[in-house]
């Protein structure tokens, strides 16, 4: 038996003379070929390709956040729980690279920490869209991205959208709860405050969980995906103040105090109110 025969009987192919390959499906030249530093130095390629790696889990993140929120407004919970369920686990995969990059010490960055010049993490557009999708919109962030006129107005549209907690108060409105007309009207580039009638329906949901489980459930996923959300939050602050300690961020940012105050904000207020409520 030929060498070919051989690898065709154990299922492996050899050739790709006229087939696509794994690195051209891949683009593997492109990704691959990105990581440039600027200092010439050895640790440099870590915070690069940690960096990098964050923005193509984001890329997923807000893939199946959106298609998640367009579920949710045509009543198609269970579609969404799929898309949510995943977001988290992507989550749980950005946390642990903090793991990786906490292995950067101080003396290591200080080494090429000025050739970063004032890019920042704090300028990430994905993690901006991440929040608008999530419902925290803040109109100074805007100011950020006015040098891309295409990104801006990519931003813009994100900002001017529901978020995932207002299509879910729609379909507490769709299930019969009465939810104040306030809520469901309201300007969607404005943070969301909480209201009581929203309060009042997700109580009932949680005492009622066998006639509104799909309620309960997306409920839950969002629960989750703000927990983990926070934990990412509490492990970037730690892992900063690890590097840098109390320093101004490259960006402007007060660095660590900013990260600490970010831990206080709630995404889905009710959500979390009501477990003392029950």
């Amino acid at each position: 038996m030929s060498r070919k025969e051989q690898h065709l009987e154990q299922g492996i192919h050899t050739d790709f003379k006229n087939e696509m390959t794994y690195g051209e499906y891949l683009q593997l030249d492109q990704l691959l070929s990105c990581q440039k530093g600027l200092a010439n130095h050895h640790d440099e390629m870590l915070f690069i390709i940690i960096h990098q790696a964050t923005e193509l889990w984001m890329k997923l993140i807000l893939h199946e956040l959106d298609e998640a929120i367009h579920h949710i407004k045509q009543g198609e919970l269970s579609a969404a729980f799929k898309m949510l369920a995943r977001v988290s686990k992507i989550q749980s995969q950005i946390i642990q690279s903090w793991d990786v990059l906490s292995t950067l010490t101080p003396s290591e960055y200080i080494q090429f920490r000025d050739q970063l010049g004032q890019s920042s993490g704090f300028q990430s557009f994905q993690y901006r869209l991440i929040e608008f999708a999530l419902g925290h919109k803040s109109p100074h962030i805007m100011k950020i991205y006015e040098k891309d006129e295409g990104l801006k107005k990519r931003l813009e549209k994100a900002y001017q959208s529901p978020s995932i907690y207002d299509v879910a108060i729609m379909a507490l409105a769709r299930a019969g709860f009465k939810i104040n007309p306030e809520v469901l009207e309201r300007d969607w580039s404005l943070p969301y405050e909480g209201d009581e009638s929203v309060v009042q329906a997700w109580l009932q949901v949680y005492q009622d969980v066998e006639n509104y489980w799909d309620l309960y459930q997306l409920a839950e996923k969002l629960v989750d995906i703000e927990d983990w959300l926070q934990q990412w939050r509490f492990r970037h602050m730690k892992t900063v103040e690890r590097i840098i300690g109390f320093k101004r961020g490259t960006g402007g940012s007060s660095g660590v105090q900013y990260l600490k105050q970010v831990l206080d904000h709630r995404f889905f207020p009710e959500l979390w109110d009501l477990r003392t409520k029950l």
